[in-house]
């Protein structure tokens, strides 16, 4: 059998184009930053994974690797165990400073998770327990958008700020990928225009189920103003406020579950999550999570105690889509249709080009381990890219205040 232990561990920072698209946050920057992971065991093997592209969460991981040298690839304790005694502290991101130690050990992990099924000639979701359904579904995930860029000429999606162009661009979604859920993004309009919004998607597709998130946009009284026009027609409310407390109100006074990606996004959330009735829905990432086992964890978690489970999503290429596809194919309370960001990027990490939708779904990718295996070339380019474009983290502040000057972040906004 092929030596699975680890000879080697690289990560190498990337960026890819992203179009201006808008949350409570602000803008999208022109270039999403990611990284890929390599574990080499020592016989040659390698496994890959992918992640964020800031600058802490890089350092972080090339500070761990020497620490992993003739580890197994199947000692995920012994990967917690190192990484805690070498990551500390947090990362910028969307919902403040996040905890950096889960999403280093995952960066890491699903590269072992890969290694392991190609060097044992399994695919991962055996590894995860088996396949328990054929196909993955996902969500058309619908934005607000810039025209273009701050000084660049209009995209191919063009401005979308009504709910007629919003509709335009569902139906553009489905017609290409064919998904059957919507999931609208919100927090940057006015929310009755957002609401107004979805209530077009409503009647332009009558039987797709409807989801909106603002992001924690919405102050709490405002979030209960919209309940009557919201209640039968989304199949579930997306962080609508900041914090446990304030969604826990909210959910009192409607059957409509809320859901959430912000917070309840550690094992610490869940027990105040429980008491408070706050969200009814997890949205699981496993990047944030620590990875595939500690997401097959929550999954049971929220098995056993009847709460949803469906996958949250970030600008991801195909490493992250895949890993996302085994995990979700493996898990067989997936109560939602899946998010993911993947329709608005073009460019493409892995050979053979980008994945594609077929009825809004994916299969599981044919082969060993992830399925997937790195376009060296690719790597080399968006590579490039990230030493060209001097990003080392996401600003969607700064990069709103170039369309709109004096814009401020602002949580709740409305």
């Amino acid at each position: 059998m092929t030596d699975l232990r680890i000879a080697d561990c690289r990560i190498t920072p990337i960026a890819f184009y992203d179009p201006p698209l808008l949350n409570n946050g602000g803008c999208h920057q022109p270039f999403a930053l990611r990284s890929v992971i390599e574990v080499e065991t020592e016989d040659g093997v390698i496994g890959l994974g992918e992640s964020y592209g800031t600058r802490s969460l890089i350092d972080a991981v090339a500070a761990l690797a020497p620490d992993l040298r003739g580890m197994a690839v199947t000692d995920l304790n012994g990967l917690w165990a190192r990484a805690r005694t070498r990551v500390q502290g947090g990362m910028p991101g969307y919902t403040g400073d996040e905890r950096l130690l889960p999403r280093v050990v995952s960066a890491v992990e699903v590269a072992m998770w890969d290694a392991l099924g190609k060097a044992t000639g399994q695919r991962v979701v055996d590894l995860l327990g088996g396949q328990v359904r054929e196909t993955v579904p996902f969500s058309a995930y619908l934005f607000y958008k810039f025209a273009g860029h701050a000084g660049q000429p209009a995209d191919d999606w063009g401005e979308v700020l009504s709910p007629e162009r919003l509709v335009d661009e569902a139906r553009r979604f489905i017609e290409t990928h064919g998904f059957r859920a919507i999931k609208l993004k919100a927090g940057i309009l006015p929310p009755e225009e957002e609401v107004a919004g979805l209530e077009a998607l409503r009647a332009a597709f009558p039987e797709a189920p409807l989801r909106i998130d603002p992001n924690g946009g919405w102050h709490v009284h405002t979030a209960l103003d919209l309940l009557p026009r919201l209640e039968g027609l989304v199949e579930y409310l997306e962080d609508p406020t900041v914090g446990i407390d304030g969604n826990a109100v909210i959910q009192a006074r409607t059957d409509v579950p809320l859901a959430t990606n912000m917070y309840v996004v550690a094992q610490s959330h869940l027990p105040p999550n429980m008491a408070q009735d706050a969200f009814r829905v997890i949205l699981s990432d496993h990047h944030y999570w620590g990875g595939l086992k500690a997401s097959r964890d929550l999954a049971e978690i929220c098995r056993i105690w009847g709460l949803g489970l469906s996958m949250h999503s970030n600008s991801h290429l195909g490493i992250s889509l895949a890993a996302m596809t085994h995990l979700a194919a493996a898990t067989p309370n997936l109560t939602y249709d899946c998010d993911t960001h993947y329709p608005w990027q073009v460019d493409e990490v892995v050979e053979g080009g980008r994945f594609e939708f077929r009825d809004g779904s994916l299969s599981v990718p044919e082969g060993p381990g992830l399925g997937v295996t790195l376009d060296r070339d690719a790597l080399a380019r968006l590579h490039q890219n990230y030493l060209d474009c001097g990003y080392t983290h996401r600003d969607d502040e700064s990069e709103m205040q170039k369309h709109q000057p004096g814009w401020r972040f602002q949580r709740p906004r409305y």
